[in-house]
């Protein structure tokens, strides 16, 4: 079915999005299914599925890079259901985004360009600590949002408890549109709640349920669910507020077209349960996806786009048929094949090349590509992640997503010396298609060092580096990305001076440091009075205080969270110059610093370990033996949810060793929480590290 790519109105541009291990390519799988883009259905563990293609990606068993899948739906006029488009082909451009922390880039630059998003949940798991992160992503770029509560089908599913989290521990106005109808292995369907029916699953129906009346042990709990809907919408909408104030009967339809509107609002979240694996509840969501999720011209933006072309490229990826591909959504006009592109961060121009249409690694070629939609793009070779493509007389820049810094570095070196030049052309290539992954040369040993988001993410890099690129490498052992602060207030006063014959250096400048409290970063103010260092010196010596703030006293990390008042100084007025003041500036700073009783900041992770009972007492043991805070457990059938903070440094190696302590049952995830000072017994290991 071909789809008018002109209407915007029928495109829903979609990431789906969760906890590692939620669900999402398993669902991304089934709904690509029942909308006919694959003709059978893939599975994780088999390493089949459509969108995790890569082979890293299959023998892990876990997404690494997010990966586009559009395809058309057309939802089914069905006998007892409301429908708001029944009859009218969308087409969903899916997003299936990874779970995992180290991968965190890819999800943050999905969501940028997405109208909407389905949050999935684990009916075990619950609200789980990177579900909290992907649900403060989707926040920070206001996109509207479907909940799908998986794996109802599982020992211990709890859809109430699951939707209670929603409510207070992420503060959603989320309430149920769709109740699973059992669970477990009694689950049977689901229950719709606007329209009072049940739906029992059925294979062989084109919809995948057919339509009921509700059971009579159920109709209690669909009636009451409904009547919690029509509440919480009343607080919202006007016109459910009016029906429910003059206790009228509200018609599924105008319930239904209430929920969209508060959708697209940002204020409510329509809650669905069901199983992804056993097909249930699947079909049900993507109507969900085209009833409640907006179309591109429905999205509400800062700022509206005026400009007669206006894209944003969000990834990089290199490919070894098509070359360097750059995705990019497009946000207004049109973008046509050969069109002279202005990127205006570097301002220079360049020539579109093919316009191609992504589903998973296959490509497809389009001659335009209209607002609102998503595609890749050959021949820019100098447009990043997170750069405008406009027209040269209509400069324009739009938002790029913002990327968290790395946590993890690790020298590398290749496993044949002749392969030098081979691994710094594949490292240079990684990090431009990866903004999170920072490649650098060590200034005092010359090693070349990478950087990125978790010891997973190096193994990855490595493995690509092997696979993609041919070239063995060789690591040392992964450090961590400390920080440094100080705790106490102290000043220094710095005289430099310098004669040699001729013009000579002359700069004195004293400041003052304090302490900040955590997130503060680095704050620089002049107290300077009466002119004792002209202004015409004072940006160098800003200068020379922010060079020396990024490598502390302590272990030469940067320095965070400081006050730095400049409140006096001297000048030559043959011998000062910028130089003299940026240098004199830099040792005063150094010198204040270790009389400021530096200390050394570590990163902290927020870990989630998902236990046997039996296996409890071991894992929280080899937990405390890593300095871990435990800050709850709690408890699911015959497994138990240990929530810890624990110093990145003690977790190194910990896949291998809740391996063996569970015998393999256990599950663990951790995302980065804090940095916190380390103690004083710890502290002679960390610096000799």
């Amino acid at each position: 079915m071909k789809l008018n790519t002109t209407d915007s109105g029928r495109i829903r541009n979609i990431g789906i999005a969760a906890h590692i291990d939620a669900g999402k390519t398993t669902l991304t799988e089934r709904i690509l299914f029942y909308a006919g883009a694959i003709h059978a259905c893939g599975d994780v563990h088999e390493g089949n599925t459509t969108t995790d293609f890569s082979d890293i990606e299959r023998e892990k068993g876990i997404t690494i890079s997010s990966a586009a899948a559009p395809c058309s739906w057309t939802q089914q006029p069905v006998a007892g259901l409301t429908r708001l488009f029944a009859g009218q082909p969308h087409r969903l451009n899916i997003i299936d985004t990874p779970g995992h922390v180290d991968f965190t880039a890819e999800v943050e630059r999905s969501l940028r360009v997405l109208d909407g998003a389905v949050a999935v949940f684990c009916g075990v798991g619950g609200v789980q600590p990177q579900s909290e992160t992907v649900w403060r992503q989707m926040d920070r770029y206001r996109v509207p949002r479907v909940v799908f509560i998986n794996k109802m089908d599982r020992l211990g599913a709890d859809f109430p408890r699951v939707v209670g989290e929603l409510q207070t521990k992420l503060n959603a106005c989320a309430w149920p549109i769709l109740l699973p109808w059992g669970a477990e292995s009694a689950l049977l369907g689901q229950l719709d709640v606007v329209e009072a029916r049940a739906l029992r699953t059925h294979a062989d129906s084109p919809t995948g349920f057919t339509v009921e009346s509700i059971p009579s042990e159920w109709l209690s709990a669909v009636e009451s669910a409904r009547r919690d809907l029509i509440q919480a919408l009343a607080s919202l909408d006007d016109e459910i507020a009016e029906l429910w104030i003059e206790n009228l009967p509200v018609p599924a339809q105008a319930l239904r077209t209430a929920i969209r509107r508060q959708t697209l609002a940002g204020r409510f979240v329509p809650v669905i349960g069901g199983s992804a694996y056993k097909h249930i509840g699947v079909s049900a969501l993507v109507d969900a996806i085209v009833d409640f999720l907006p179309a591109p011209e429905e999205v509400q933006r800062t700022q509206a786009i005026d400009a007669p072309l206006a894209a944003l490229a969000f990834k990089i990826v290199r490919h070894p048929q098509a070359g360097r591909l750059v995705y990019v959504r497009v946000y207004s006009g049109t973008l046509q094949k050969g069109t002279p592109l202005l990127n205006p961060r570097l301002g220079k121009t360049e020539r579109c090349g093919r316009l191609l249409r992504v589903f998973a690694n296959r490509r497809d070629e389009l001659e335009t590509v209209q607002a609102g939609d998503i595609c890749a793009v050959t021949g820019l070779n100098n447009f990043s992640t997170g750069d405008t493509l406009c027209l040269v007389d209509h400069a324009i820049m739009l938002e790029p997503p913002v990327f968290p810094e790395p946590v993890v570095s690790m020298a590398i070196e290749p496993a044949k010396s002749a392969d030098q030049s081979r691994l710094a052309t594949a490292l240079s290539r990684l990090s431009d298609e990866d903004p999170t992954f920072r490649v650098r040369t060590h200034e005092e040993t010359g090693q070349c060092l990478i950087s990125g988001m978790g010891e997973l993410h190096l193994e990855v890099i490595r493995e690509k580096l092997l696979r993609e690129h041919g070239v063995e490498t060789i690591a040392g052992a992964p450090e961590i990305a400390c920080r440094e602060t100080i705790t106490q207030q102290a000043e220094a006063d710095h005289l430099l001076k310098k004669q040699n014959g001729g013009s000579g250096m002359y700069a004195r400048v004293k400041l003052s440091v304090e302490p900040l409290e955590r997130g503060a970063g680095i704050v620089i103010e002049d107290a300077i009075v009466g002119g004792s260092i002209p202004s015409q010196f004072m940006g160098a010596v800003r200068r020379g205080i922010t060079e020396a703030a990024v490598s502390g006293p302590l272990s030469g990390s940067p320095l965070v969270d400081v006050r730095v008042r400049i409140i006096d100084g001297a000048y030559h007025a043959k011998d000062s110059n910028d130089q003299a003041f940026r240098m004199a500036a830099g040792d005063a700073l150094r010198e204040a610093l270790r009389l400021a009783a530096p200390v050394l900041l570590e990163p902290v992770m927020q870990v989630e370990c998902t236990v046997s009972d039996e296996h409890q007492g071991d894992i929280l043991g080899d937990l405390n033996r890593r300095r871990a805070r435990i800050t709850s457990i709690d408890h699911h059938g015959t497994e138990a949810g240990i929530l810890a903070e624990v110093p990145l440094a003690e977790m190194f190696g910990y896949a291998g060793a809740i391996r063996s302590l569970s015998r393999g049952r256990a599950s663990y995830s951790m995302v980065p929480t804090s940095y916190e000072v380390v103690p004083a017994s710890v502290l002679p290991r960390m610096l000799k590290a």
